[in-house]
């Protein structure tokens, strides 16, 4: 257990801490919260010793260990490769295989076997042996890989050095680092701002298995409601904890709120009426007696403080854009590749062809790097590529991406640069919406020369939303964001009238805004249509691919002309009325795909009875049975640290578990298109 009793901090003379005391108990998972500056990172920084406090005690037992992972860039050997770095996590492992190479060498260089000094050797070598084999140092580079990998790191990356890397990539180097050490409490500070979804989905599952203490700070509500069992508000310098995830804190909150306020009125109701009584008799002789002791009553009483004040309900809707045509934008088939000093990188193969219709709000996502902001800036215009782009009858276009802060002016005001794109707003409501962005009373005269990069980032957000454009691309638009600030850029783009395609790793994010998701990895761009979450539940159920594996029937091949599939087609354009050469499209398409069913080629279950669904039921639960029995001997084996002495049949083992995974993937789809099949006969 780490105890803090009453902790005083305060920096240039205004208190951050105050009075705080806090118990942070064995196996918790803890969210850290609290407004901007109410002193979150710096509660880490002293729990991890980093800091001292001017007043109180922070108590842990000597063995304890705790890992700390700043929001800033830490430094690195620019010169040691991505592994090297990661390695020195195990520095003492490092330090015995250092001591056996030495040791060996001695040994080797030994003519005479017989001296004491050979059998000392000897001896040291066998204790660093036995040492080596108790911390599994042969596991150790493995695990680096795998953590690595875990994180976004291609297999080529491993050996790059760190200084080729961007700061984003080398804080996932210190994350890794951190993971690898294994600590008592890990105190992470914003650890998902620079991973990509993929990269968060396994972090996550890395730390739900983790054995130690976790307290994280994270503006992701996504990522705080799937990890975390305690909610620690700071507010006031003092610490409020809550027994749940966020959402069961936010209900929580005013539950409490409501209690401490009706406790504080009816507190200051008690205050008022003994001051109007001290008031009216302090100077009757008769009443002195009374009047002293309730002067005294009010001198002991313990003040309940009012609740926080509530965020401000800030309302922030976007400019009403003239009305496009139906068709907002299309791209032909494309491909898109850059020629680098080590030779061409393409991004993009034959991807394609993609449509954004009016009312489309697409979700683009996949790996760092794999071309998620590449296709941002083709859809832009702005980006070169094998391809056409055709942009639709009265579209005005407008894009957001991080690199805008560098455009401001650095001489304005923000409220000067925020004024520079408004279309007639007042100066309430410009401010308004720079309030909503978290720049308040003078702020909004600091000039931009002196903001940080965060700061510049939410102004060129800020300005992005006074541009009256039907069709936006926004690239990451929720960094640097708190999630009240969040919350004003979900309501703006739920009530916003045109499309956008939003680039972002923000799943609670997407999953309010979208209805669309477009995933971008292996040169491809799979389609999808629907939330940020029903895509997440396709995927894990292994149909996500399946579904972006099926060209729309709506859409033509590229010369114009039909493409004959016989596969099952998913519409993946957005809705809106359909064409007669749309529905002529489909009708052929019915007629090719009950020919497929009398060839014997198309496996479909929409041209069976009740009784014929409830046989292909039946075996395919016995199917997924038996695999999943194969499934849980395999795990075990997996499970043995034995398996691993031999890498052949460690990595059979695991390309079995990997074929029975997707196996029982096709069965458990197969089965729902059963079951919805068969109720349907049934109903």
């Amino acid at each position: 257990m780490i105890q803090l009793q009453n902790i005083h901090l305060a920096f240039g003379g205004e208190p951050i801490l105050d009075g705080l005391s806090w118990a942070i108990t064995s196996g918790q998972r803890i969210g850290l919260i609290g407004a901007n500056g109410a002193g979150k990172s710096t509660l880490l920084k002293l729990i991890a010793g980093q800091l001292t406090p001017d007043a109180g005690t922070v108590h842990m037992s000597g063995t304890t260990s705790v890992g700390y992972l700043a929001q800033d860039v830490q430094e690195m050997d620019p010169d040691r490769s991505v592994v090297d770095e990661a390695l020195t996590a195990f520095a003492d492992v490092l330090a015995l295989q250092a001591e056996e190479d030495r040791l060996t060498a001695a040994l080797a260089a030994e003519d005479d076997h017989t001296t004491e000094r050979y059998e000392q050797l000897l001896h040291d070598l066998d204790r660093v042996h036995t040492r080596l084999t108790a911390r599994e140092a042969h596991r150790i580079r493995p695990r680096t890989e795998a953590v690595l990998t875990g994180l976004g790191f291609e297999p080529d990356d491993l050996d790059r050095p760190v200084g080729t890397f961007s700061g984003g990539w080398r804080m996932r180097v210190a994350l890794a680092k951190i993971l690898l050490t294994e600590p008592d409490y890990l105190l992470l500070d914003e650890p998902t701002n620079h991973l990509d979804i993929e990269s968060i989905a396994w972090f996550e599952k890395y730390l739900k298995g983790y054995n130690g203490t976790v307290v994280l700070v994270s503006h992701d509500r996504y990522f705080l409601d799937r990890m975390v069992t305690h909610i620690a508000e700071l507010v006031y310098g003092q610490i409020n904890e809550y027994a749940g995830n966020y959402s069961f804190y936010l209900e929580e909150r005013e539950k409490r709120r409501e209690l401490q306020r009706a406790a504080h009125e009816n507190q200051q109701k008690e205050i008022a009426e003994i001051e109007r009584f001290i008031e009216r008799f302090r100077y009757k002789a008769s009443k002195a007696k009374q009047v002293q002791s309730r002067i005294k009553y009010l001198e002991k009483m313990d003040r309940i403080p009012p609740p926080p004040s509530e965020e401000a309900e800030i309302t922030i809707r976007f400019p009403e854009p003239r009305r496009s045509g139906r068709i907002v934008l299309e791209l032909s088939r494309f491909s898109k590749t850059y020629v680098t000093d080590e030779g061409a990188v393409e991004v993009f193969d034959d991807a394609g062809p993609l449509t954004i219709e009016r009312g489309a709000k697409v979700a683009l996502i996949g790996k760092n790097g794999a071309g998620k902001s590449t296709l941002a800036r083709i859809l832009r215009g702005t980006e070169p590529f094998d391809g056409t782009r055709e942009l639709g009858y009265h579209v005005e276009l407008t894009y957001f991406a991080q690199h805008q802060a560098e455009e401001l002016t650095p001489g304005h005001t923000v409220l000067e640069s925020l004024r520079e794109k408004a279309r007639g707003q007042s100066e309430t409501e410009l401010r308004t919406l720079l309030g909503a962005f978290l720049f308040e009373g003078d702020d909004v005269f600091k000039p931009v020369s002196v903001l940080s990069g965060g700061e510049k980032s939410r102004l060129a957000l800020a300005r992005t939303l006074l541009r009256p454009a039907n069709f936006l691309i926004l690239d990451e638009p929720t960094n640097h964001l708190d999630m009240q600030s969040i919350g004003v850029l979900i309501e703006a783009l739920q009530q916003y009238g045109g499309s956008f395609v939003v680039v972002s790793h923000d799943r609670h994010f997407l999953d309010e805004v979208a209805n669309g998701v477009w995933h971008v990895g292996d040169g491809r761009v799979d389609t999808f249509d629907g939330t940020y979450s029903e895509y997440e539940w396709h995927r894990d159920h292994g149909t996500a691919a399946r579904l972006a594996e099926h060209r729309s029937a709506e859409t033509p091949a590229p010369d114009g002309a039909d493409e004959p599939d016989a596969r099952p087609q998913e519409s993946t354009s957005s809705s809106g009325p359909k064409t007669k050469a749309q529905k002529r499209r489909e009708a052929e398409e019915r007629r090719r795909r009950y020919e497929a069913l009398q060839n014997g080629t198309l496996d479909d279950f929409s041209l069976l009875n009740a009784y014929q669904l409830r046989q292909k039921v039946e075996e395919t639960e016995a199917a997924i049975l038996e695999k999943e029995e194969e499934q849980a001997a395999l795990e075990a084996a997996l499970a043995d640290p034995a398996l691993y002495d031999d890498a052949d049949e460690a990595q059979a083992t695991t390309q079995q578990y990997e074929a029975i995974q997707q196996d029982l993937a096709a069965l458990y789809e197969t089965w729902e298109t059963l079951a919805e099949h068969l109720a349907a006969q049934e109903s």
